[in-house]
Order: C-alpha cells, then sequence, then structure tokens
C-alpha cells in the first residue's frame, strides 16, 4: 500500500463553459465561446456548449456523485460573463447565487471547493473591446476576482487565479484554434503578458476580501521538453520550446522576472515594466501544476515561430491525443520544486489536472470499463509519490475531468471523465475509473 499524507487533497477538476450548459438562463452574458462556436468549421461537427453536461442544473446530482465516491475537492471554474455579463459593471446576482449555493453544497458534503477565476471564456463585450492584448482587461480580471471574493471569499479556503496561460494565449491568438480565433504573434505576446498581469492583480483583490488563511495560487499546463537526439540542433530546440512552453509562465510567477533567453526573440519587451513583473510576481501559496504529458522536440527551421516542433517518438503508447508518458509528471514536479526551493522554501505543489481521453461506452450491463484510464491514473499517481518520497511538497492531485465535457474546438468527440454522460439524455453513469478513484481517494492511497 502507498500512502499519502494526511488531509491530502484528491480531488477532480472541471470547467464552466465545459459542462455548465444553460448560456442563456438566469442572465449570463455572452462569451468569446459562445462566438467561436457559432463560426461554422472552427469546431468538430459546428457543436457547443450551450447545454454540454448541463451541470448548471444537475449540480445538485454532481456533488452527490463526488461525495458517493469518497472525492474531498472539487476544482471548478466560474463562468465571469455569468458574473459580470459586460465584463465589468453591473453584477448579476443570479450568477453569484448559483456558486454560492454549489459552494455550500461542496462544504456541507466535506468536500473543499477550489474555484478557478478564469478558464478562458472571456467576456464578448471585452473580446469586442480588444481582449487580453488590451492592458484594461487585465484591469477588468481584477475587479471580477474582488466580487467574486466578496461573495464566496468567508467560505472558500483555496482559490485559482487562471488556468493554462498558456493555451489561452497560444491556441487563442497565435494558432487561432480555440476562441477569440487569433493568429497574430505581437497579440499572443500581448496576451501572455496581460494574462500574467491580471494573474498578480487578481492575487492582490483576493488577499484584500478573502478570509486570511485562504490559499492562491494558479494553474499552469507544464511539460518535460526532450530533445528529439543530441544533436546539438535538437537540443537548442527543445531549451527554446521550454522557454516558450514552460519559463516564460514560470519564472514571472514564482520569480518576478523574465526568463533569461526572451531578448533573442522579436518581441515587445519594453512593453513590461519592473512594477509589472513584480505583480506578476505576487506571492502565491502555491502552484497548480496540468500535466498530460511530454513534449519531445525536434530543430525544424520551418517551424514558425521557435524554429522547433513537437514529434511522437515511436513505440510510445497514446491516448486519441497525446503520447502516454507518466515518468514526465513526477519528472516535472521535481524540477520545478528543485528551482523553486531556495528562492520560495514555502511554495506547495498540486496537481491541479491530469488526465486521458480514451474511447470508452456505457456496455451491455451498464458499465463502463474503462481500464487504460484506471492504468493511466494508477501510473501517474505513483510518479507523484515518488517525487514526494524525494522531497517535493505536493499536497494535492486532480483529475481532470470529473464529466465528460465538451473538449473546445474537438468537441464531444474526445472523453476524459471519471463519470459517462449520455449527451442526448444527460444520463450520469460512473466508469469503473471513478469507482477506482474513488476508492484511492477513501484509502488515501495505491495498494500494491
Amino acid at each position: 500500500m502507498i500512502t499519502f499524507p494526511d488531509r491530502f487533497y484528491w480531488g477532480t477538476s472541471t470547467s464552466a463553459y465545459q459542462i455548465e450548459g444553460a448560456v442563456n438562463e438566469d442572465g449570463r452574458g455572452v462569451s468569446i465561446w459562445d462566438t467561436f462556436c457559432r463560426t461554422s468549421g472552427k469546431i468538430y461537427h459546428n457543436e457547443n456548449g450551450d447545454v454540454a453536461a448541463d451541470h448548471y442544473h444537475h449540480w445538485a446530482e454532481d456533488v452527490d456523485i463526488m461525495a458517493s465516491l469518497g472525492i474531498n475537492a472539487y476544482r471548478f471554474s466560474v463562468s465571469w460573463p455569468r458574473i459580470l455579463p459586460e465584463g465589468r459593471g453591473k453584477v448579476n446576482t443570479a450568477g453569484l447565487d448559483f456558486y454560492d449555493r454549489l459552494v455550500d453544497a461542496l462544504l456541507a458534503n466535506h468536500i473543499t471547493p477550489f474555484p478557478t477565476l478564469y478558464h478562458w471564456d472571456l467576456p464578448q463585450p471585452l473580446q469586442d473591446a480588444g481582449g487580453w492584448p488590451e492592458r484594461a482587461t487585465a484591469e477588468a480580471f481584477a475587479e471580477y476576482a474582488a466580487v467574486l471574493g466578496r461573495r464566496l471569499g468567508d467560505r472558500v479556503p483555496c482559490w485559482i487565479t487562471h488556468n493554462e496561460p498558456m493555451v489561452a494565449a497560444y491556441a487563442g491568438h497565435l494558432l487561432g484554434e480555440n476562441a477569440p480565433g487569433v493568429q497574430d504573434i505581437f497579440a499572443t505576446f500581448s496576451t501572455v503578458v496581460h494574462l500574467l498581469l491580471s494573474h498578480g492583480l487578481a492575487v492582490q483583490a483576493l488577499r484584500s476580501v478573502v478570509r486570511p488563511d485562504a490559499k492562491i495560487g494558479i494553474a499552469l499546463n507544464l511539460s518535460p521538453i526532450h530533445p528529439a537526439s543530441d544533436s546539438p540542433e535538437d537540443r537548442q530546440a527543445a531549451d527554446i520550446y521550454d522557454l516558450g512552453a514552460n519559463r516564460i509562465f514560470l519564472e514571472p510567477v514564482l520569480y518576478g522576472r523574465l526568463p533569461a533567453g526572451m531578448e533573442a526573440l522579436p518581441l515587445p519587451l519594453d512593453m513590461i515594466s519592473a512594477a509589472d513583473l513584480q505583480t506578476m510576481g505576487e506571492r502565491i501559496d502555491f502552484l497548480g501544476v496540468n500535466y498530460y504529458t511530454r513534449a519531445v522536440v525536434q530543430h525544424d527551421p520551418e517551424a514558425f515561430p521557435l524554429n522547433a516542433k513537437q514529434i511522437q517518438p515511436e513505440g510510445s503508447e497514446y491516448s486519441q491525443m497525446w503520447e502516454i508518458y507518466p515518468p514526465g509528471i513526477g519528472e516535472l514536479l521535481e524540477r520545478i520544486w528543485n528551482e523553486a526551493k531556495t528562492a520560495r522554501p514555502d511554495l506547495r505543489l498540486m496537481v491541479t489536472e491530469n488526465g486521458v481521453c480514451v474511447a470508452d461506452a456505457v456496455d451491455f450491463d451498464g458499465r463502463v470499463r474503462d481500464t487504460r484510464r484506471i492504468a493511466y491514473l494508477r501510473d501517474h499517481i505513483g510518479e507523484v509519490w515518488k517525487a514526494m518520497q524525494k522531497g517535493v511538497p505536493v499536497d494535492g492531485y486532480f483529475v481532470w475531468s470529473l464529466l465528460d465535457n465538451f473538449e473546445w474546438n474537438l468537441g464531444y468527440q474526445m472523453r476524459f471523465g471519471l463519470v459517462h454522460i449520455n449527451f442526448d439524455t444527460l444520463k450520469r453513469t460512473i466508469k469503473d475509473s471513478g469507482r477506482w478513484f474513488g476508492g484511492v481517494a477513501r484509502r488515501n492511497g495505491l495498494e500494491d
């Protein structure tokens, strides 16, 4: 039996647009994802999150499912346009009431709420005013954080500002694959800057209104970066890929500085002041680590903008989206801690997302036998435990995701959930992986 420390968080994660539905109810405003989904050809089968898993109406059932499994933490995101339909200004009380009820139900079931303020659903009016490339959006985000903090801050012990700013910036503003569908390298860099700035401003805003013992962090999607070969070109490609994927987010957040090597990139670094960097590095209590896979990188002079591209190694196991590489989560956690422990010995880490999309379905007898997901979770949890034995201070592990959901531009074809959703009837079916993970949570560990 591999046992974890007492009070370890065993949780699940979701995001508002991916599960809530009810996009036109109770005063919710329009988000950039509502707009993007209505642009033909952007989403698989032109699907959208209008209903998704209908968590907005099934939230009590979903909380009951978590309680029945023994899960003790739930990381969910708050829909910004449900709280501030225009992005700032007039508050939609009905939106706050929804999250009020959710938080109270979680606490009543001994499930710690971990609200995330932003999981990519920017209110459309803020996008119309320029979106994340504009500094004003960062200021609006701080106002939104204060609104939430004043309403929920007496009960919520743990807060996350942003989920995966890299995806919001790169997929949304460089590749154009996610909302708002922009393809502009300078807009991408401005978005990175203002997402990080808004994080720091939100930390300040939350600390001014929430309970004094509340813990505040951010969730970054991070990966070990491995060169495809030992050639100098591939090693250099891996280094610059690491700069763009990991260090450009880690170093401002943890240390209030830009990483070495940024000066070699054709970017307007003068738009970031020393005061901005200090704000980006506003002290956090924990760093959320979202891990799915590693990146194996090869030099490619035609790969824009870093002359580096990711390849898929032969002989590996793959999910429907990525290589399955369990050692990467331990490698990543060790790296972050070894780099941070001198400057930030008080920092705690949490695995805020880890999961896999593999084909599954309800069998004839009503079971979902998702054995590959169980193997994935078991192997990754084992690697987290190994990192902890080396002194890495990890306080929790959250599976992505509680429910099958709307998987952004991939629509409903990819299933990550511990709970199967029939998107026609909205029936919930706990998968074998959900029952397995519930056992891990109740035992606080893995059986040998």
